[in-house]
Parts: structure tokens; sequence; C-alpha cells
């Protein structure tokens, strides 16, 4: 059991999405916090600030350590970060010569934000993967179906002929602006320390977060702890792709029940009406989209960030965006098997 449906036994399997649910497993978390810390001492060596043996002892051990997991679970409880425990049980690893150089200069939020950072770079990667592939798709609808003829409708009611192409051009022209956005969005470092201020590096801070960017493939930019309109955008872009795919759902979900403007493949069964074939794609495809919409609101509230960095804020971006993600994955898997489904479309003109 769980309680949430994204990895429920069973919901998962229509709400859920494992490729990019991956990326938000404690495993692969911590596998990125260990490249944060093995990267910045590697860094940190590099520029003179501790010893090059330490750095590339620390990195050895970072490829391979296996934290405890329980260990992590109750620090956390009571640190309120998971980071604090893993630095602890990291040093001791590494041992006492070296350990004192493990985080060096790095705070909790650092580590933690960097790691979803990584994360979320190679998710969308994935993402616009998958909107090209709906795309496409629906590319090859309108080379099948596009002269078609359809009705207009306006506020749910018939208005005049339309072509099934001029239908589509409505479903897929804010895809593709999506899938440009998405490959042109920043993933940076968060490299602040303490207070935002790298202190500890006095002159030398602006030349060291940048070379960490670099060793971890992400832009340099100056700190962003207290500021989260960059993850506000982000949610607002998948809320956007969700939306957008939810209406499509929605105009298929239509077009199925007048019975005559579609013809699909497949669709779930009926425990009492055995005769049914509901269109579950397309609902799931609306619910995900409405599912989205709400969480962006929570989203925009962890944007008050009280002065250099909130606990409260912050942690209510934990609890909302990984599932915005995996809404988003799952709406793109929906809509290319909808599109899949789709047999006929439209009247073929007399």
């Amino acid at each position: 059991m769980s309680v949430s449906p994204f990895d429920h036994p069973f919901l998962s399997g229509l709400l859920g999405d494992e490729e990019i649910s991956a990326y938000f497993s404690a495993k692969v978390d911590i596998r990125a916090m260990l490249a944060f810390e093995a990267a910045l001492a590697k860094v940190e060596a590099q520029h003179g600030l501790i010893p090059r043996t330490a750095a590339d002892h620390i990195a050895d051990i970072c490829a391979d350590f296996d934290p405890d997991l329980q260990s992590l679970k109750a620090a956390t409880a009571s640190d309120g970060v998971v980071v604090p425990d893993l630095v602890r049980q990291l040093r001791k690893a590494v041992g006492e010569d070296a350990g004192k150089h493990v985080h060096f200069g790095a705070t909790s939020q650092d580590v933690i934000d960097t790691s979803l950072m990584l994360r979320l770079k190679a998710a969308t990667f994935i993402l616009s993967g998958r909107l090209f592939a709906v795309s496409s798709a629906l590319a090859k609808l309108d080379e099948r179906f596009g002269s078609n003829r359809l009705m207009g409708r306006t506020r749910m009611q018939a208005a005049i002929a339309i072509t099934v192409s001029d239908r589509l051009r409505a479903w897929q022209h804010p895809l593709d602006q999506y899938r440009d956005r998405l490959t042109q969005e920043h993933f940076p470092l968060q490299f602040g320390g303490a207070a935002g201020t790298l202190e500890k590096f006095g002159g030398k801070a602006a030349e060291i977060r940048g070379s960490l960017a670099q060793a971890l493939g992400l832009t340099d930019e100056p700190q962003w702890q207290s500021q989260r309109a960059r993850i506000a955008e982000l949610s607002g872009l998948l809320s956007m792709i969700s939306g957008s795919l939810g209406k499509i759902g929605q105009d298929v979900a239509l077009m199925a029940q007048a019975g005559d403007e579609i013809e699909l493949a497949g669709g779930g069964g009926s425990s009492a009406m055995p005769h049914k074939q509901n269109p579950v794609a397309a609902e799931t495809l609306v619910t995900l989209a409405r599912f989205n919409a709400v969480q962006l609101s929570g989203i925009h509230q962890s944007l008050v960030h009280e002065q250099e960095r909130s606990g409260a804020a912050w942690t209510l971006e934990w609890l909302l965006l990984p599932p915005m993600v995996v809404a988003t994955a799952a709406s793109l898997r929906h809509a290319l098997q909808l599109i899949g489904m789709i047999k006929r479309l439209g009247a073929a003109a007399e």
C-alpha cells in the first residue's frame, strides 16, 4: 500500500511512470548528492583549498558509498534535512585525515538543490523526447485524416464545419512550443554556503562556483536559495504541458461520446457492461491536467521564502514538484498511447 497513487502497487499502472519516478528515488537522489560532494572536493583541490590526495580519496569513497538509510531517516526526522547525517557518515567512511575536508564551505541546501537540478535536467530531457514523439504522432494523423471533415464546436455547440487539420493544429502547436522551452531550460548549480555568501572562499568564491558548475554540467548563477522563481517557472511549464494534453483528452472523449467523429481501437473494460470500451487514456489526460493545475498553486506558495532560507517553503517543494514531473510524464505516455489508438478521425469529404 502507498499513500501516493504514483507509486501505488496498481494505481501506478494508470497514473505513474517508472522511468521518470526513478529520478526521484532515494538511491538516485543520494547518488546525485554524492556526485556534488565528490566534485566539490575535486574543485577545491584544483583551487588549492584542500589537499589533492584528500580530494581524490573523497571522490573514490563517494563513487561506491552506500549510506545507512535507517540512520538517514531517523536523522532527517530531527534535522529536517538528510545532509547532516549523510555528511557525518561520509566523513566516517573517508577517515579522519581526509574527512575534515568533506563538504568544506557548503551547506545542506547546496547539496539538496544541486541534486534536484541534476535529476531534473535528466528528466526533462526525457520529457522533451516524449513531446517530440507526441507531436510526430499528431503529424502522422494529419497526413492520414487531415482533409476529413469535423463539426467545429464553440461553447460545446455545433458551429461550422472544419477539417481535422484545423483541430490537430490546435493540439500540436503548443506542444512544439513547450518542447522548445524545455530544450532551452537552464539547470543551475546551487552553491551559496551557510547564508548564500560563500563566506569561506573570499575573493575566489565566484571562480570556485563556476568551476563546480562546469564539473557537474550545470549552469553557473549567483545563489538562488531563497529565490525560487526557476522552480515555479518549470512547474508552470509542466502544468501547461499536461494542460494541453488534457485538452486533447477532453476533445477525444467528447468525440467518442458523439460516436461518429472518431473510431478508437481498444479501450477500458467495464465490470458491469462488457460491451463498453471506455476512453481511459483520454480521461486520464484530463485528470492529470487538473492535478498539475492544483499543485501549481502550492508551488507558488513556496515562492515565499523568509530571509536567507526557508524550511517551510522549501519542504513544500519536496511534496509538490516530484509528483508534477511524474504526472507530466504519465500524461505524455497516455497521449502517445491515445493517438496510436485512433483508427479514424472525422468524415471523408464527399
